[in-house]
């Protein structure tokens, strides 16, 4: 794949709001009148077979608030109540893990947040521990976390490889000094390079950078500025996330508001066509789709060629197969006959683990044709192809039947150069590849009309 050249006409007619598809159906569609009782049942059932396991441990504790932020955290200064939250992920893990089939063997670990690295380096190798006392791990065990540089030492690193993990992600955002002061996230170059000099010292073996682009004060030249210096520090992956301005959700995002500094949608345009045409020049980087690239010899690359890549809630992951029981407050379990989140708040949370029960807030129970419509969504968002007598074959069902009045919408995806489709399937096209959630949109029986959708924009 060389240079990738954004339509910015194509981009406007097809932004529109849509799903992510980490899960199918997407987490709009979880009810919180699913209890644990009819979950349970399902848990059983995954756990006669010995299927891989990947863990999600959710750390939700920052120092501060960054501004543009929409994650599930807690704001402390406080670090004692890191300790206390291990406590209770430990009688959470204590309860779950005896469901689980003993022979089942952990291919992935996750720390996310928050911060993992607000515990301190002993209580992240006190948490390790606790894990590997209930868990058998695969010998080729891909354990990622996220980290923020600001209150990160050596220390903490050297704690997070000494219990497994491999692979780190930092948010960056910008670097430009006046957006980093208009978001409330200081954060120089050099204290994200010393972290990873660190991690390459350590010898992980993937640095994963985040980037936000639609944030205060930024413009084409100054955003232009940060991917050359990003591109200096060589990470393995980037993620390029357009800001989502949704201050009733999340009111710290009204303060972005009140500046009046917020770039105008068609610079974020620009932005973006800037962002994806200079990363993949000269094959820098592999567009994985959506907000995602990848060095052409990561691991996430090499799985996309090889058809081994998969979506969940941490977004791509390569290890196709494996069932996700995640721990913590807000955290989100999915296996293929169901799904499950955590209790949102942490009091709410704790007093759930301390009553013994089984800490879920909301879930969804997959039906046969969702079974059938996450395959479908998942292959078109991961392979960017789809091949009908094999999925028919996978999925026990004549596939262009089945699915007649979709592939007919695919129609004007193929007159906008986004598919090539042939009588026996469809490829994305790597111009497409920016389209893929709106592509996939088309598989989704679940999707509500155009104002009643609560999802980001597609682009």
């Amino acid at each position: 794949m060389n240079t990738l050249q954004v339509d910015l006409e194509l981009v406007k007619k097809y932004n529109v709001a849509g799903p992510r598809y980490t899960s199918y159906p997407p987490a709009t569609k979880f009810a919180d009148t699913v209890s644990w009782a009819e979950l349970s049942a399902r848990v059983e059932a995954n756990n006669r077979a010995a299927r891989d396991l990947s863990l999600y441990f959710h750390i939700p504790f920052c120092e501060t608030l960054c501004w543009f932020c929409g994650c599930t955290t807690v704001i402390t200064l406080n670090h004692d109540k890191g300790e206390s939250y291990i406590e209770t992920l430990g009688r959470e893990v204590a309860q779950m893990a005896p469901r689980l089939n003993p022979s089942r063997k952990v291919v992935q670990l996750h720390f996310g947040g928050g911060s993992p690295t607000f515990l301190r380096p002993d209580e992240i190798r006190r948490l390790g521990g606790l894990i590997r006392s209930r868990f058998t791990f695969s010998d080729d065990l891909e354990a990622g976390v996220e980290v923020d540089p600001r209150r990160l030492t050596r220390d903490h690193l050297v704690a997070l490889r000494e219990i497994g993990f491999n692979r780190a992600s930092m948010g960056v955002q910008d670097f430009n000094p006046r957006v980093q002061e208009a978001i409330h996230r200081i954060q120089p170059r050099a204290m994200t390079q010393q972290a990873m000099d660190w991690m390459r010292e350590l010898g992980y073996g993937s640095i994963n950078l985040d980037l936000i682009y639609g944030l205060p004060h930024q413009t084409l030249e100054s955003f232009n500025e940060t991917l050359d210096i990003v591109l200096e520090m060589n990470p393995d992956r980037l993620a390029v996330f357009s800001y989502a301005h949704v201050p009733w959700v999340k009111p710290a995002q009204k303060i972005l508001e009140q500046q009046q500094s917020l770039p105008a949608p068609e610079t974020k345009l620009q932005v973006l066509k800037l962002v994806i045409e200079k990363l993949t020049a000269n094959d820098r980087y592999v567009y994985i789709g959506m907000d995602h690239f990848a060095r052409p010899n990561d691991e996430l690359a090499v799985a996309q060629r090889s058809r081994q890549l998969q979506r969940n809630f941490q977004g791509y992951s390569t290890r196709a197969g494996a069932d996700i029981y995640a721990f913590g407050m807000s955290s989100i379990s999915q296996i293929p006959e169901a799904y499950w989140q955590n209790e949102k708040e942490l009091p709410k949370y704790e007093k759930a683990v301390d009553a013994g029960r089984v800490p879920v807030q909301r879930g969804y129970l997959v039906t046969e044709e969702d079974r059938i419509r996450r395959e479908t969504i998942m292959r078109v968002m991961c392979d960017l192809s789809l091949d009908y007598a094999a999925m028919s074959q996978k999925l026990g069902i004549n596939f262009v039947q089945h699915f007649a009045n979709e592939l007919a919408s695919l129609a004007p995806f193929e007159a906008d150069h986004l598919v090539k489709r042939t009588p026996t399937g469809f490829e994305v096209t790597d111009t497409g590849r920016l389209f893929i959630r709106n592509i996939a949109m088309c598989f989704d029986n679940t999707l509500a009309s155009m104002g009643e959708r609560k999802h980001s924009k597609t682009i």
